[in-house]
Formats: C-alpha cells, structure tokens, sequence
C-alpha cells in the first residue's frame, strides 16, 4: 500500500502543477466591446472548440476532474 500511496501522490503532484499551468495560459473570458455590437460572432467565435483556447479548456476540466478523484482517493482510510 505505501508503493501506491506514492504513486498516487507524485501523480497528484504532476496533476496540480500541470493544472496550475494551464490556468495561468488561458486567456480571459471578456469579450470587450465587440460582444456590445455582435461582432464577438465570427468564424473564431465559431470555432473555438477546436482551436488551441478550446484545448486548453478541456485539459483543465480533465485534470480538475482527476484532481478531485485523486483527493478523494487519498483521503480514504486505506492509506492511513
């Protein structure tokens, strides 16, 4: 159990770093003057899912998700 323990940590560990760098790269969500007068909806606005902005927003819901789950996993009484 303690060989797990630690891999289950140093995974945590990669996991928080690797989620607080992706945080920091993403950009903000104000859309500035251009969402007053509708121009926010272009072929960009369209397509943002497959751009390196949507990458970045399923990387941080995948590693917050596996962050959850390797929090939860390491608080059981199992590693005690």
């Amino acid at each position: 159990m303690d060989i797990l323990k630690i891999v289950l940590m140093i995974l945590f560990a990669i996991d928080c770093i690797a989620l607080t760098a992706i945080v920091l790269m993403q950009e903000g969500k104000s859309a500035g003057l251009g969402a007053i007068s509708g121009i926010a909806d272009t072929y960009w606005g369209q397509n943002k899912g497959r751009s390196m902005e949507g990458a970045l927003v399923k990387s941080t819901k995948f590693l917050a998700i596996l962050f959850v789950v390797l929090a939860a996993v390491l608080n059981l009484k199992v590693f005690a």
